[in-house]
């Protein structure tokens, strides 16, 4: 399943390319550029002269008096309002927990953890682990149900095992036991520094 940060840019990048070569278009019909240089558009491309236009008026009302013509408009219409909603309620969702409760208390009786500070206690116990260059933790999930995502740059000579065993058995179980937290799902990723090129000599 694609996170929300990957949907937004694929939605985005489509979007641009979709804008883009239409402006593109636009420009080199409106500017007269395939007659100053000498091209020749395909047949029935359209905007290849400043006078032309994209759909002419034969074009525009050629199926308006096809019964099928306005409810396959109006469906078309109502799908694009659809996914509009969906994209929008789907920014508006929380991803991360934000202010989590500690203990398991409620809100508004007991202590707030915010999300950003277990992270960062986690990262730092973590870059503190034998065989660990980098690390990277968010929370995401929901208040109730936190979850971690841990990214690990290892040195080259590590091995993982070893090192997601003190993971589990180091920041993660101090961060669950001082959290009052039953479980805390982790998922981790790991990665290998590369070597320097080394001159030989």
């Amino acid at each position: 399943m694609m996170r929300q940060s990957t949907v937004n840019r694929v939605l985005l990048a489509l979007a641009g390319l979709v804008l883009l070569g239409g402006g593109l278009l636009v420009l080199v019909g409106g500017f007269d550029l395939y007659r100053r240089w000498h091209l020749s558009p395909p047949d029935g491309w359209p905007l290849a002269t400043p006078h032309a236009v994209l759909l002419s008026a034969e074009d525009r009302t050629r199926w308006t008096d096809e019964a099928w013509w306005w409810p396959v408009v109006i469906a078309t219409l109502v799908v694009i309002v659809l996914l509009a909603l969906w994209w929008l309620s789907a920014q508006l969702r929380r991803t991360r927990p934000g202010r989590m409760p500690i203990g398991g208390t409620a809100p508004a009786d007991g202590v707030e953890l915010h999300d950003h500070a277990l992270s960062d206690a986690i990262a730092t116990e973590a870059r503190r682990l034998p065989g660990v260059q980098r690390a990277k933790v968010r929370m995401v999930g929901r208040v109730r149900r936190p979850q971690a995502r841990i990214t690990l740059t290892l040195t080259p000579d590590s091995e993982p095992g070893p090192v997601l065993w003190a993971l589990c058995h180091g920041p993660l179980e101090r961060a669950r036991q001082s959290t009052g937290w039953t479980q805390l799902p982790a998922q981790a990723r790991l990665r290998i520094a590369t070597h320097k090129p080394q001159r030989v000599e």
